[in-house]
């Protein structure tokens, strides 16, 4: 919902095969890691027209940008928050110059289109992370991300949209390329559905980035009319002390400015009352503010780079026993999953879930339903990490699939977890004797 593109996310597949008799119920694990269904999205081509900057001297180039859009969660209620990772797979634009740019300064941001039950754009934007660009070669592979709240139930399409690439050597410059045809291909389509009364309230901003001071318009929609809002800007998920004030509308409509000075920023937010409120606020709209501080005579500037990592995941081994049950008794086959090692090492903001689900057990002439597999998760936090893994409940797991683990969003997450569970499947008596099999899928997002 990056992700691989930022986005962060893997499943994997295990195969389970259950052979009833003397001998033990055994479980084998075995297939390819794969994104979710549906969480990565399908790869787009649009025509895309960029402007190089001014002092490139070239014309503008009429190219074909590659891209995706991806999102966290395919399936969200109305009120929910879905992230959405926009990845440009192959910009239309490069290097203007026979000068090599050096790695980490590029800014990219952009936007996601919404279509279908919901309308809109996602603002998006992406660290400064690249690898060394040579002269006139294309621009490599970047990643955006931002969030937006389901105000309607149906299905919501998701197209990348307009991009800017904000480079920071030697002079800050930008090189914006736009849909020309808009909307773009459709790359990700998520089905919402009823939930909890949504706040609709939503705020876009005139631009994603901006120099220190710069001023940024904030629109909003479904306010409550005549309320006072405050703009914010967000630091994680701190508020800093760039602020200011608009009044709502007659239909709840507002548009106002906002002075960002803060280089720590993230996001901007807009809320009714004295303090931030998720049910009463909209955002955060992902901004980035350009860090271009001169350096003083005689002095020299000194930078270093954090670079973000993936999410990811890795079992201890591929082969699982689950204990063997009588015919004509049943009972519990029981056994225990193979570890699961989860590493975050993404340094944002969000947390993770690792979540699964199980298909029927088929046999010779029966099944063993879903619903007969239970597990007891357990999970461990290695010293050291920002994050703490909180197991998921005990219960039943089946097709619908049920939480084995996860992490909270924070200001700071990240760490490295060791997932297990116990797993018992309820075997029917006089279940005829032989090899059951069905198929447990582990979705890390």
């Amino acid at each position: 919902m990056g992700s691989t593109p930022p986005r962060s996310r893997r499943s994997r597949r295990w195969r389970w095969s259950a052979l009833f008799g003397a001998t033990a119920l055994a479980v084998t694990a075995g297939g390819a890691l794969a994104f979710p269904a549906g969480a990565a999205g399908t790869n787009v081509d649009f025509a895309t027209h960029c402007i190089p900057p001014a002092v490139a001297g070239i014309p503008p180039i009429d190219g074909t940008t590659t891209a995706s859009v991806s999102v966290d969660n395919t399936s969200p209620k109305v009120g929910d928050t879905v992230t959405v990772t926009y990845t440009v797979v192959t910009a239309a634009a490069g290097n203007p110059t026979d000068l090599a740019l050096p790695a980490d300064i590029m800014t990219p941001t952009g936007k996601v289109t919404l279509g279908g039950a919901q309308t809109g754009d996602v603002t998006v934007a992406g660290p400064k992370k690249n690898p060394p660009v040579p002269g006139k070669a294309a621009f490599p592979s970047f990643s955006m991300t931002g969030t937006f709240t389901v105000t309607k139930p149906g299905q919501i399409t998701l197209s990348p949209g307009d991009y800017n690439i904000h480079t920071s050597y030697i002079l800050e410059l930008d090189t914006p390329c736009t849909v020309t045809t808009p909307p773009a291909p459709v790359s990700q389509t998520v089905t919402a559905t009823d939930g909890t009364p949504a706040n609709t309230r939503a705020i876009t901003l005139s631009s994603a980035s901006g120099d220190p001071g710069a001023s940024v318009t904030v629109s909003g929609t479904n306010f409550t009319p005549g309320a006072t809002v405050t703009l914010a800007g967000r630091a994680g998920a701190n508020q800093t002390a760039d602020t200011a004030t608009v009044t709502a509308g007659a239909q709840g409509a507002f548009s106002g400015s906002l002075v960002v000075t803060d280089k720590t920023t993230t996001g901007i937010v807009a809320y009714e009352g004295g303090s931030w409120s998720a049910d009463k606020g909209a955002g955060p709209a992902a901004y980035v503010v350009n860090d271009n501080s001169p350096v003083p005579p005689g002095s020299q500037k000194l930078t270093t780079t954090v670079k973000a990592g993936t999410l990811s995941m890795a079992q201890a081994g591929d082969s699982v026993a689950l204990s063997a049950v009588d015919f004509g008794k049943g009972g519990a086959s029981t056994g225990a999953l193979q570890t699961v090692t989860v590493k975050d090492f993404r340094g944002g903001p969000a947390g993770w879930s690792l979540t699964g689900k199980v298909t029927d057990f088929t046999g010779p002439g029966a099944k063993i339903d879903a619903g007969k597999l239970s597990w007891t998760p357990a999970c461990a936090t290695k010293p050291g990490s920002p994050s703490t893994c909180k197991a998921g409940s005990a219960g039943t797991l089946g097709a619908s699939g049920a939480t084995l683990a996860q992490t909270a969003d924070g200001t700071l997450t990240g760490g490295e977890f060791t997932v297990d569970a116990g797993l018992s499947l309820d075997v029917p008596a006089f279940t005829p004797p032989g090899g059951y099999s069905g198929v447990l899928t582990l979705t890390l997002t």
